[in-house]
């Protein structure tokens, strides 16, 4: 609904009228504001999605990892779950653990608790460090945009509040018609930066209690793996 102000300017205070009609430092920061904003919203959807996947195929690996009775059957079911950072690690220390296994049975000696058992553990923390990093990919951007955002919109407020007050003395009139299109399109980039900023907090928190959940996770399957290796592989 467009309201019509009174005075001689007979501008409108339509929220549209008023983006379209900003000047351009208000139009740059406007459209900064809608760019973080339409990246934030993306990555939300992305990174949600991402995370469901990561929890339902590990839970659907923790089912198979111990009900099965060979390691190597694991392996093969670990390729169908590619998003899951259990089954990743696994992988890699499977891998690990098959190469340590083929040097001891050429040299007759089998694994030995030691330097074998640390290639191993050596193995799980690589893969953990790339999963985490898979993990927190893109998630630093939504505490980039809450950060930023607000002040970025506060900029084009006070931006838009230094072109009222020059259009004021340049009038010379200090009315109603002559401040109020000015203000409002000040407080729009304030408003934005707003709307940009809380749902990216909002996510990134969010996302950080998904990924201490899942890094828990690893690290408790690490231990776990590296005790059965312990139990049924050292000599």
């Amino acid at each position: 609904m467009v309201t019509a102000v009174g005075g001689g300017s007979g501008q409108s205070l339509d929220i549209l009228q008023l983006i379209i009609n900003a000047s351009g430092v208000v139009m740059a920061v406007l459209f900064l504001l809608i760019c973080l904003s339409v990246v934030s919203w993306f990555i939300i959807g992305y990174k949600a999605l991402y995370y469901a996947r990561a929890s339902s195929q590990s839970s659907r690996f923790l089912d198979t990892f111990w009900g099965a009775k060979r390691l190597d059957a694991v392996y093969q079911e670990s390729d169908a779950l590619a998003d899951s950072p259990l089954a990743q690690m696994f992988k890699a220390g499977y891998v690990e653990l098959s190469k340590v296994t083929a040097q001891g049975a050429q040299s007759a000696g089998g694994i030995h608790e030691g330097g074998n058992l640390e290639n191993v553990e050596r193995a799980l923390r690589r893969a953990y460090t790339t999963e985490m990093t898979h993990l927190e990919s893109l998630v630093p951007f939504l505490a980039t945009t809450g950060s930023a955002a607000p002040f970025v919109g506060l900029f084009g407020t006070v931006w838009g509040i230094m072109n009222s007050f020059r259009s004021i003395g340049a009038k010379g009139a200090a009315n109603l018609s002559t401040v109020a299109p000015g203000i409002a399109e000040a407080l729009i980039a304030t408003a934005i930066g707003l709307v940009a900023a809380i749902p990216a907090v909002m996510a990134f928190n969010y996302f950080t209690r998904r990924v201490k959940v899942l890094s828990s996770e690893m690290e408790s399957f690490s231990n776990d793996f590296l005790n059965l290796v312990k139990r049924h592989f050292l000599r």
